[in-house]
């Protein structure tokens, strides 16, 4: 094994001692020194952050170079801080203020931290698999001609045991094994305590098979430097052999309980044996109690040595057995997990800890030589080169533009898009990269797919292909290839468009990924698709067939609250085009906007932020629509990517409006013709996406309430010349609550309808008569709406 030197072991002994100390203190200044507001613990996770300080350490300052990224585990963000707080990239402001508006947060995070975060953690399991993804990334890029010259580095992520829980690692896990996974380290803080309590006996067996399985080298970390050093001695295998059969609990329980119980336990179970007992006898308590936690994940010099002696590229998993805890007061303790040192226990340790009073916050306090520490700190390689957020230019988007002449879905328009661009050879074709979970062809991706191929570090010859089986998909695997083909598991979709969606920032070259889905689907990888969001990543996502226009397939593939999940969603911008031609539109639109990183006011326009940009997800159907026709002008374009236009603008006396969003456009334009003899001037409005007209309108209500009178949303612009007593009719197919609040802009009175239950089988009509949505149906609802009798005449 390669060994580090004793200077730079004793250095970073220091740098784990000023690490551990800082962020402690960073905690107990927020839970028991900072005047409290509202009156509930702050928490911080002090023994989750103990366990975890020897292991960032020795990664950190000795392991890692600036084109390595890490997944840091949530709980041990104070270290994390702590150690930018060390280099001065963090203000004390920020760190007196933790978990405090302003201040650094619970769990690193890209977008709300200042300090050098890579990938944003806090969803236990998310931060872990993403690392995989990134480094399936990495190879991706590194594989096209323009991608030569990016970094190559190891994606790393820092993991408690108790998140190898969680499905989305072992879906991962297998979908690395499938691409040929490489350069990524996943480190195991292996302290077997939870929340709720201490893990099962023999775990790391499981651990270390599992990732065997998955063609992982698993490197076991259980014994630190002092632990060896005593097994050298006479008696130190019987010593070795008591550690290593000693159960989880009493492990931890002896640890909390301290040197003089370690002594009477041992003699106990080892008995008067001569040489063992003179070994324990050669140490104080303190001594001893010092040689039982020195596990090899809390053993900084272990560590720096395993890391440094990994000379290949192969994916590794460090299972590093720690102490929850570890040198702390708490350490050991079954409670310690939300637990927190008391202001006596903290008095104590900070004695013991060498910290003079007043000099808590001072980087070097209790540091002898700072000026030797000051030097090691300058040369370690990983933070010389400063920030390390990449950038990559914006790539032109060409014109786009689709037949409108025929019957057609907007899947199908949605693939013919990508078709048209894959012909060409514009930037942005080339940096398009698509994915999809086992449903690529039947989702719209097939034809760009024939043409860019499968992504694949190593060719691979398509065999049915070869031996000249007809087929529609003609799917040869090249480096060159433009799609990366998935499992069916929508976590690792949209973790890996999660991380294709950062390139530009980890790996300096811009990608557009795309990816599709299944609209109902979506549910499964939402907690991905949310962490993919926070992480500011950019990508667009295409959910489709959707609704229950999906009428053969049943209630299980029928989506009901994926445009509500549009809406909610944060850095998404969510659209459900109902003709093809406001699809082109958007896409062109959605194509720039993933890529903008701008800041400012928001446009007064539409009062939305778009010079921030963000990811786009499009909800699809595949029923064909005859379509309107050739529209080309301005409003048009606008509308639909502000989020509505009148497709039937109302009359001055308008008594209805029929607004619809998505597939139900013919239903809603049949109903409005069906009612205009015996309503006036009625309207039809084309909501392409509620989600933008949603965000505009709150955005135009807040720009009002600091003083801007004249803020008017797109939305309150096109209601604004309806009647006061006009009536709203909203369909869509997905709850109709979607829709609903469009009521609330002007005071119309509203009606929404849409699909609130389980779906079932049966053709379209059959469905959209059984949940309402049909021409009919809205026909007479409106009818009834403006009539003001009771609606259960008309249906009678």
């Amino acid at each position: 094994m390669t060994g580090i030197s004793a200077d730079q072991a004793a250095q970073l002994k220091i740098v784990e001692q000023r690490l551990l100390w800082l962020s402690h203190w960073m905690i107990h200044n927020a839970n028991h020194i900072r005047p409290k507001v509202d009156g509930i613990k702050i928490g911080g996770h002090q023994a989750s952050s103990a366990s975890m300080v020897s292991i960032l350490t020795a990664l950190y300052f000795s392991a890692l170079r600036p084109e390595d990224r890490v997944a840091v585990k949530p709980h041990a963000s104070p270290v994390f801080h702590a150690m930018h707080y060390l280099y001065g990239n963090v203000s004390r402001e920020k760190m007196q203020n933790f978990r405090g508006y302003g201040g650094v947060q619970s769990y690193p995070s890209r977008t709300k931290d200042g300090d050098d975060v890579d990938f944003s953690t806090g969803s236990v399991g998310l931060g872990v698999a993403v690392t995989a993804f990134a480094s399936l990334i990495q190879d991706y890029v590194r594989a096209k001609d323009w991608g030569r010259d990016a970094p190559q580095g190891r994606m790393i992520a820092l993991m408690g045991d108790a998140e190898l829980d969680e499905g989305n690692i072992h879906e991962c896990l297998q979908e690395g094994w499938k691409h040929d996974l490489r350069n990524c380290w996943w480190v195991v803080d292996y302290n077997r305590q939870s929340l709720d309590g201490v893990v099962h006996e023999g775990l790391w067996s499981r651990i270390e098979g599992l990732f065997t399985a998955f063609g992982w080298d698993v490197v076991r970390l259980k014994h630190g430097v002092l632990q060896r050093s005593a097994f050298a001695e006479p008696g130190g295998e019987n010593l070795r052999d008591w550690i290593d059969r000693c159960p989880n609990e009493l492990y931890s329980a002896l640890t909390f309980q301290g040197g003089a119980v370690w002594r009477a336990r041992l003699t106990e179970d080892l008995g008067d044996q001569g040489d063992v007992s003179a070994l324990i006898d050669r140490r104080n308590d303190d001594e001893l109690a010092a040689l039982m936690e020195n596990l090899g994940g809390n053993c900084v010099e272990t560590l720096a040595d395993a890391f440094a002696a990994v000379d290949h590229d192969r994916p590794t998993c460090f299972l590093a057995y720690t102490v929850k805890g570890w040198g702390t007061p708490i350490a050991g303790h079954k409670d310690n997990h939300g637990g927190l040192m008391t202001k006596a226990q903290m008095a104590d340790w900070q004695t013991r800890m060498g910290v003079a009073a007043g000099e808590e916050w001072e980087p070097f306090a209790a540091v002898q030589d700072a000026k030797a520490l000051q030097s090691f700190l300058r040369q370690v390689p990983f933070f010389a080169a400063g920030p390390r957020r990449l950038h990559d230019a914006a790539l032109p988007v060409p014109a786009i533009a689709i037949s409108s002449e025929r019957e057609i879905s907007t899947q199908m328009a949605f693939g013919k898009i990508l078709d048209d661009l894959a012909r060409g050879d514009s930037s942005l074709a080339q940096r398009i990269v698509t994915t999809s979970p086992d449903v690529t062809g039947t989702t719209g991706l097939g034809p760009w797919v024939n043409r860019r191929g499968l992504f694949a570090r190593a060719a691979r010859s398509d065999t049915f292909r070869e031996r000249k089986i007809a087929s529609t998909a003609k799917w040869d695997a090249a480096p060159s290839g433009q799609h990366i083909e998935l499992g069916i598991a929508e976590m690792n979709l949209f973790l890996l468009l999660g991380a294709a969606g950062l390139s530009h920032s980890l790996f300096g070259k811009r990608l557009i990924p795309v990816g599709t889905v299944y609209d109902p689907f979506v549910c499964r990888g939402l907690d991905a698709l949310n962490y993919a969001c926070y992480q500011d990543a950019r990508f667009l996502i295409a959910g489709t067939p959707s609704g229950v226009t999906l009428a053969p397939e049943g209630g299980a593939h029928q989506s009901i609250s994926t445009p509500l999940i549009g809406m909610a969603q944060d850095g998404l911008a969510a659209f459900e085009p109902g003709f093809v031609d406001e699809l082109a539109v958007i896409m062109e639109w959605a194509f720039d906007y993933l890529q903008r990183d701008g800041e400012g006011d928001p446009d007064e326009r539409t009062w939305l932020r778009d010079e921030t940009g963000g990811s786009v997800y499009l909800r699809l159907s595949t029923n064909p629509l005859e379509q309107p026709g050739r529209r080309h002008d301005d409003a048009f374009r606008r509308g639909a990517v502000d989020g509505a236009y009148w497709l039937r603008p109302p009359g001055p006396n308008c008594d209805v409006v029929i607004a619809y969003q998505g597939v139900v456009a013919p239903e809603a334009i049949a109903a409005a013709g069906a009612i205009a003899e015996a309503r006036r001037d009625v309207g039809v409005l084309a909501v392409t996406s509620a989600d933008r007209l949603h965000a505009g309108w709150n955005a135009a209500q807040r720009a009002r309430a600091r003083g801007n009178m004249s803020a008017l949303s797109q939305v309150e612009r096109l209601l604004q010349p309806l009647p006061r007593d006009c009536h709203l009719v909203t369909v869509i197919d997905g709850h109709p609550a979607t829709l609903s609040w469009l009521g609330g802009v002007a005071g119309h009175r509203t009606l929404p309808l849409g699909v609130e239950h389980f779906g079932q089988t049966g053709t379209i009509g059959d469905l959209y008569r059984h949940f309402g949505i049909d021409r009919r149906a809205i026909a007479e609802r409106a009818l009834a709406l403006t009539a003001g009798r009771p609606i259960a005449t008309v249906w009678a």
